[in-house]
């Protein structure tokens, strides 16, 4: 869990951890150089449960350097990732790591709830909506350079399968490139159509907010990293923007 100035939300996404039906998890949580009062709040957490660890940087590196100073960091045979504003819901854990072993999935991910920006109540207390981001049976390398179709929140990997595998230490889209770098060595990503989590809609200013910014990275993404050619950049583009403004929507 990368932190950053999250102090209105971080106690509801680790509450959303400590409320899992799966209770063997350690929470690794990176404190990105957050000037309000994120840390205390993660040290009192910490003091009350010795499986959230939380790390503190001095100054911010950004979500791909949080994630993967975390990851670094991690002693489970699974990793599954969470933002300090979104919330998984209490089956979570659970059922993803049953499917994952069913599957034999290497990656795997679910669909997932919008919620608002001011979503107050706790993730135990969730009554489902209709505003649901769904999601693909499985995925291959070629599926997924149309479009990020995994949710973050919704991500876990076989770390005893894959090895340790970081983020590409990109400002956006460093998630899409993980996934889309696991799926390049020949693996398949498997989703559970249920949704698992809870993502909150992005508020004035997040990272994730600027829909037409995205457009920059991913094609800094499909070219520099992924090296594609032009044509089928442009291609996947399109093809990503246009489903990026289609979930704005819901």
């Amino acid at each position: 869990m990368p932190v950053h100035n999250s102090a209105g939300t971080v106690g509801q996404a680790v509450r959303s951890v400590l409320a899992q039906g799966h209770q063997d998890w350690e929470l690794l949580i990176t404190d990105d150089g957050s000037a309000d009062s994120s840390w205390e709040r993660l040290s009192a957490f910490a003091a009350q449960d010795d499986r959230i660890k939380p790390q503190r940087s001095e100054s911010a590196g950004g979500p791909a350097v949080a994630r993967n100073k975390a990851i670094a960091r991690a002693s489970g045979s699974w990793v599954a990732f969470l933002d300090s504003d979104d919330l998984w819901l209490p089956e979570k854990l659970e059922r993803q790591l049953q499917f994952a072993r069913d599957t034999s999935a290497v990656l795997s991910y679910s669909a997932y709830y919008k919620v608002a920006a001011d979503f107050a109540d706790e993730a135990k207390d969730f009554q489902p909506n209709e505003r649901i981001i769904h999601t693909r049976d499985h995925l291959t390398y070629r599926r997924m350079l149309d479009a990020n179709f995994i949710g973050c929140l919704t991500a876990m990997y076989d770390r005893d399968a894959l090895g340790t595998r970081l983020m590409p230490e990109l400002r956006k889209r460093q998630d899409y490139a993980l996934w889309l770098s696991i799926l390049r060595d020949g693996h398949v990503a498997h989703g559970i159509q249920e949704p698992l989590a809870l993502y909150r809609e992005a508020g004035a200013g997040s990272v994730s907010g600027d829909k037409l910014s995205l457009v920059t990275y991913n094609w800094q993404l499909y070219r520099e990293v992924e090296g594609l050619s032009l044509p089928r950049s442009a291609l996947a583009l399109t093809t990503s923007t246009v489903r990026s403004f289609r979930n704005r929507r819901v």
